[in-house]
């Protein structure tokens, strides 16, 4: 998908002044640009000595700080954890918050790049990062969802295998949140 065959159908969404849902709001960025007529998009593994989520798939992102706005986080985030400045950085709008079964409610953001990123990994954060195509993570034929049952609740987890890497949790519930407005009527 080309970026003028994708930016029509993206719905920006003006971000609410959030309510404190939890003591943990973080922000993420999902981070795309052209390569190759097809839009991608930045996904990092966290280090493997992180006291949360070591080793899964991410995008960029972290705490929200105190004072600080859930984009100005996503894009401080971005910077601190793959080097990319936030004035390289095309802010498109948000998705609408999410609460993940950790505590945190998390805030995507979506950010657009004019060329591929020269990345600059903080390894104390980030063991790896790479590049998804975004028609790949937008296909019904690649994402999956199962209910997971646990003691007074169910929950729909969504996974995403891609090559060697299997991308599941709250990265993959985004990916999902995004599939459903961009394919909406």
């Amino acid at each position: 998908m080309t970026l003028e065959q994708w930016l029509p159908r993206f719905l920006l969404q003006q971000q609410p002044k959030a309510e404190i849902l939890s003591q943990a709001n973080a922000a993420v960025m999902l981070l795309l640009w052209p390569q190759q007529q097809q839009l991608q998009l930045l996904l990092t593994r966290r280090a493997l000595h992180l006291r949360h989520h070591p080793g899964q798939i991410s995008f960029p992102g972290g705490r929200i700080e105190t004072g600080e706005s859930a984009v100005d986080a996503a894009l401080r985030e971005t910077e601190e954890e793959v080097g990319i400045p936030p004035a390289k950085i095309k802010v498109l709008g948000s998705l609408p918050a999410m609460s993940t079964s950790t505590g945190f409610v998390v805030s995507p953001w979506l950010g657009l790049l004019t060329e591929p990123p020269k990345l600059r990994l903080q390894t104390a954060e980030v063991a790896a990062a790479f590049s998804l195509p975004l028609s790949y993570a937008l296909s019904n034929e690649y994402r999956k969802q199962r209910w997971f049952s646990q003691p007074y609740r169910q929950q729909q987890l969504h996974f995403l295998p891609f090559q060697d890497q299997l991308i599941w949790g709250a990265t993959a519930a985004i990916l999902h949140q995004l599939a459903e407005q961009i394919q909406a009527p």
